[in-house]
């Protein structure tokens, strides 16, 4: 169980890392990603972000 907290923690670090380089290639902008207002809060969903990049890390997965 240790193991995946250490998964999870690295995975979160690096995409906090990545996110202002992803922001900069026009990713969380596409046409499928939602960003609205609600109860005062913004709210993100990126759908179509996350369908690209968990087909790059698929094809990479893949190749290695």
């Amino acid at each position: 169980m240790i193991r995946w907290m250490i998964v999870i923690f690295l995975a979160l670090l690096l995409i906090s890392w990545f996110t202002p380089l992803l922001n900069k290639l026009g990713f969380g902008r596409l046409p499928g990603d939602f960003r609205f207002r609600l109860f005062g809060r913004e709210w993100f969903i990126p759908l179509t972000t996350t369908l690209i990049l968990s087909g790059a890390a698929s094809l990479i997965a893949r190749w290695l």
